[in-house]
């Protein structure tokens, strides 16, 4: 059998198709809710005015709950000059489509849940109840963290102004207890002329421990700092511009330190778990009468064997005659400084949500806010919280790529 050529015809024109491209969709508009924060110690509020002001000119609606910014020292005059309606109903704040929260999600709050919100809110993994997490879930809710959100440089940058201010307030708190009015032992932090500097240990060089070491050494105290990653001690030293000292944590070495310190400041970070305990009850009972520890740790479980956690209402305790500071949240204590911290980083979050139309939309185009999704229309996207409760876990790409 003769085969026969294909026949081509001149008169067609063959062409290749068109790359479809991902185009953006319209801008949507939304409706964001504030809640008053009714938990113990939680003072700040996660939009002030001035960002709330932004989102307000570009068509957006806000409610905020009466008397919500009080903790923060924000009115609500202040927030309906800057265009958000004020309500004086929890419920009606909870209808909105998005709610930005300054708290985790109590019992209270999932009640008034409804359908496929989505929230933004802390989640403090050593408070979370399971219970919380699957009402959540059956409200197929979307749920952003503070502490798991991630800019464009892989850094957490809520997470990183709260240990700052953490870290720079430790001085001032030290400094209160060593003085007379709070029944310390009358000394000056930093010291003067022709007077040996107070001398200040520092467990841990993260963010907390660096801020806290810049603002010793700016007050004129003598700062030795312990962690065991000389990667930290590295960093901290070349960021800090000058020599400090250093030392892995050895116990004898800290253990003779702590004997002759005036301050004495937890800030070891921890992957998820609790907090290393490095300094046990007898280093503590070893310690000079009437000084100070500020353990910012107790957030997780503290690095002092002695260490309980106190309020920011009775906030200092003494045990061996050494005072003990333990407020978990310490940057609550400085709410109007924190909540504008929280806010810049929020704000343009927000507007790009609206920019992006929707937070579905932002999850695919920006990779880096999938690490701070712990619940993606009621699916549970986060490892550490599916573990630690025994639920199933759904990788969140898989999610966005099977609704592309």
């Amino acid at each position: 059998m003769a085969t026969t050529k294909p026949f081509i015809s001149p008169s067609l024109t063959y062409e290749t198709l068109e790359e479809t491209l991902d185009i953006k969709p319209k801008k949507e508009s939304m409706c964001i809710g504030i809640p008053r924060e009714d938990s113990f110690n939680e003072n700040r509020i996660a939009l002030t005015p001035d960002a709330i002001s932004v989102i307000v000119a570009n068509g957006h609606e806000v409610n905020v709950e009466t008397n919500a910014g009080l903790g923060a020292n924000y009115t609500d005059r202040d927030y309906s000059e800057a265009g958000a309606k004020i309500l004086y109903d929890k419920k009606e704040v909870f209808e909105c489509d998005i709610l930005v929260k300054s708290a985790p999600v109590s019992d209270a709050d999932c009640e008034l849940l409804h359908l496929n919100q989505y929230i933004i809110s802390p989640i403090h993994l050593a408070v979370m109840k399971k219970d919380i997490l699957k009402k959540m879930m059956q409200k197929k809710i979307t749920a952003l963290s503070f502490e798991n959100l991630k800019d464009d440089s892989g850094h957490n940058p809520i997470v990183r102004s709260m240990s700052e201010i953490a870290g720079s307030a430790v001085m001032l708190i030290a400094g209160q207890y060593l003085s007379n009015a709070n029944e310390g032992k009358g000394v000056l932090v930093g010291g003067i002329s022709g007077i040996p500097p107070t001398k200040v240990i520092i467990i841990g060089a993260g963010i907390v421990g660096e801020y806290a070491a810049r603002t010793g050494l700016a007050m004129g105290a003598s700062v030795k700092i312990f962690d065991n990653s000389i990667y930290r001690l590295k960093r901290l030293q070349n960021n800090i511009g000058g020599r400090l000292w250093t030392s892995v944590i050895e116990p004898k070495i800290l253990a003779k330190q702590l004997r002759t310190c005036d301050v004495a400041v937890g800030a070891l970070g921890n992957d998820g778990g609790r907090t290393p305990m490095v300094v046990s009850e007898k280093m503590v009972s070893d310690m000079r009468p009437g000084s100070v520890i500020v353990d910012v740790s107790i957030d997780h479980g503290g690095c002092f064997e002695t260490s309980d956690v106190t309020t920011h209402t009775k906030p200092v305790f003494r045990k061996y005659d050494v005072i003990h500071y333990c407020v978990p949240n310490i940057p609550s204590g400085f709410a109007r400084t924190a909540s504008q911290a929280i806010s810049n980083v929020l704000m343009p979050l927000l507007m790009d949500t609206a920019d992006n139309g929707g937070i579905e939309n932002v999850i695919w185009h920006k990779i880096n806010i999938r690490s701070g999704i712990y619940l993606f229309k009621g699916a549970l996207t986060n490892f550490h919280l599916s573990e630690k409760f025994d639920l199933k876990f759904t990788d969140l790409n898989l999610l966005m790529a099977g609704r592309r």
